[in-house]
């Protein structure tokens, strides 16, 4: 025991040093927003009184209430498309598997090799000649099916218990019944883990929305935040704030879905 407790004050000294260095961006993020942008640029660690008039100057520059409502619309939108497809897609690989099933999961995780830099303007003229420019859609479409996600659904569908499909089957549920009523509530903490994933890479989307959004009323909060830096001065105070507002969707949904997370990352089933 007494040879434990240097160990575990090592470990414990590590961890803290580890936290502090992983949380000091946003402790600079948030520290950032209350200042001047000269205070920033000097460094200054405290928190300032600038707060309100940071957040006055940048509704009267951006609209950034409108690009917070059109990132979270498109980031809601397409997690519940692409975890309603690729969870059925996933769900049907395992499930019902085949050779020819496999070849075709086989080809699937070989496009994940295609850059998206290489099907860009291809998609920009298929969506430019069905009208889906500006339009929520088009954003979503392109993202709506992955072989990422598909691959994470049918890894972590190889866990869940076959017996209980098959007793269902027996109870006369039909497939979508199934789906809908066992494999969903069972496989929760892989749609959790899931959800955040396609969230998190919905909402800090910048390429796609950047070319299909032609309009200024249209643009996310990513493209939002590059124009903050675009111009002859740049204004710190301002562009730490916007990047708080920015981060605020993602970090409550991280924090509120952390222990789901994990246990769909370790592919866990209750």
């Amino acid at each position: 025991m007494k040879n434990s407790s240097p160990a575990k004050g090592i470990m414990y000294l590590f961890l803290i040093i580890a936290g502090v260095i992983a949380a000091f961006p946003f402790i600079w993020m948030v520290l950032g927003a209350t200042n001047k942008s000269i205070d920033v640029v000097r460094g200054r660690f405290f928190f300032g009184l600038n707060l309100i008039e940071n957040f006055k100057v940048l509704s009267e520059t951006v609209d950034v209430l409108g690009a917070f409502w059109n990132s979270l619309r498109n980031a809601v939108v397409g997690t519940l498309a692409s975890l309603l497809i690729c969870s059925m897609a996933g769900y049907g690989f395992q499930i019902y598997r085949n050779k020819a099933k496999d070849r075709l999961m086989a080809i699937l995780l070989l496009s994940m090799m295609v850059p998206f830099a290489s099907v860009m303007v291809p998609l920009f003229r298929m969506f430019s000649q069905a009208k889906l420019l500006n339009t929520t859609l088009g954003i979503v479409l392109p993202s709506i099916s992955t072989a990422f996600l598909i691959f994470f659904f049918r890894q972590n569908s190889a866990s869940f218990p076959m017996e209980i499909v098959q007793a269902a089957r027996v109870d006369g549920l039909g497939e979508i019944g199934i789906y809908a009523r066992v494999y969903v509530p069972v496989m929760a903490p892989t749609f959790a883990a899931a959800a955040i994933i396609v969230f998190m890479s919905g909402w800090n989307n910048y390429l796609w929305p950047l070319i299909i959004l032609l309009k200024q009323e249209s643009r996310t909060m990513p493209i939002l935040l590059a124009s903050l830096t675009s111009g002859y001065v740049t204004d710190y105070g301002i562009l730490m704030l916007a990047i708080s507002i920015c981060t605020i969707p993602t970090l409550f949904i991280f924090i509120t879905q952390q222990r789901r997370f994990v246990e769909g990352v370790l592919g866990s089933v209750k």
